[in-house]
């Protein structure tokens, strides 16, 4: 990166180690995903699937799928444990961002282990539903299926879910929930509660986001965002996320991943029919097959839509970024707030353009840096 080109509110020396932050995250996910291709091929290679699949035959499905469904999250979760440790507890405390113990660092494993199995017993036994009772059109039913699963999940987290993660507070600070109730009300928005969540806890990292839909919808900031951030550049923050409201985004992520999972199962469809004769005969052939399902269901969805998922969200982050510019009364504020989180969360701000294309979500800090000031 020329330092003649970087933005002055951005710490160059802070950006170089933001870049050597970035590139052993980016280790660490290559390996975490070649650990899971060669944990869930060797569940299925082992034996084990089938076994599990066909274990008490005369008893009832629904204890089967159950204890499945248990052993093979249980085998992923215990055999990436050490890389996780490696990756979230390790790597954050070299970094001085984790304040985890590892104590706590365990107990907060536990539980998004428990929540993601809850999760997978629940859509995967209504997916087995539908490949058991319509083995025709199964993708196309699940497909749509996954528009409402998306939507009870993004009402439902905030208060079912999150709570179990972290602490949340009301707000007691009258004049930014006054800032916040006024740019929230510019697009007839109304929040459930303003809420501080006690990030610091677990990380110096910031956060804040608008979770929920209808009346689960609350304002969350971190503790470490408020302590850090100003009341101009905490609204500026809440106003990007108004913008996401503003265009609907959140109805239109919905609606283009319902179109996506009705081609990713269509094309899983046919590639599993075509390699395994049995599939679709039974629940028990359906369970047996289940890591190759994944497996395939995963390359699919990373090769055809991942890039473009990333392409589709950068444009729609801009969208908000640009609601944000026109609704705040202080240009600069938004300027600080983001450049701030770059400087605090060692956010790389001028990746190379075939790490922003396959990785980012949003645009680089640089880039959204740079549409400010013109």
């Amino acid at each position: 990166m020329n330092s003649g080109k970087m933005h002055p509110f951005l710490d160059e020396s802070v950006q170089k180690k933001a870049r050597a932050y970035e590139g052993e995250k980016r280790v660490f996910g290559l390996l975490k995903m070649f650990a899971l291709v060669i944990i869930i091929l060797a569940f299925y290679f082992s034996g084990l699937s089938h076994k599990l699949a066909y274990m008490y035959p005369d008893s009832s499905i629904i204890l089967t799928f159950i204890i499945y469904v248990f052993c093979f999250q249980a085998s992923i979760f215990l055999l990436t444990l050490p890389l996780d440790y490696l990756s979230s507890y390790s790597h954050e405390h070299k970094w001085d961002f984790s304040n985890h113990t590892v104590k706590s660092w365990l107990i907060e494993q536990g539980k998004s282990f428990l929540v993601g199995l809850i999760v997978m017993w629940v859509v995967l036994s209504l997916l087995f539903f539908i490949m058991a009772e319509f083995p025709r059109f199964w993708w196309l039913i699940a497909g749509l299926a996954s528009a409402l699963v998306s939507a009870v999940f993004s009402t439902l987290f905030p208060i079912l879910v999150f709570p179990i993660f972290n602490k949340y507070t009301p707000i007691r600070n009258k004049v930014l929930i006054d800032a916040l109730e006024k740019i929230l009300s510019k697009e007839g928005l109304k929040s459930s509660g303003f809420f501080m969540e006690d990030m610091s806890r677990n990380t110096k990292k910031e956060n804040a986001f608008l979770a929920g839909l209808g009346k689960t919808r609350r304002v969350v900031l971190g503790d470490n965002l408020v302590n850090n951030m100003s009341v101009p550049e905490i609204v500026s923050v809440m106003a990007h996320e108004v913008g996401h409201y503003k265009y609907k985004h959140i109805w239109k992520f919905i609606m283009m991943g319902t179109f996506q999972q009705i081609i990713v199962f269509f094309l899983l469809d046919r590639i599993m029919r075509f390699l395994f004769i049995d599939f679709l005969s039974g629940v028990r052939a359906n369970l047996a097959l289940f890591p190759f399902f994944v497996l395939i269901l995963g390359i699919i969805s990373t090769l055809l839509f991942s890039p473009a998922g990333n392409a589709i969200s950068r444009y729609f982050e801009k969208q908000a970024d640009q609601y944000a510019l026109k609704n705040i009364q202080d240009k600069s504020s938004f300027s600080h707030a983001i450049a701030g989180l770059a400087n605090r969360n060692l956010i790389n701000a001028y990746p190379e353009k075939w790490m922003k294309y396959l990785f980012y979500s949003h645009p680089p800090v640089g880039e959204r840096l740079e549409m400010v000031k013109k």
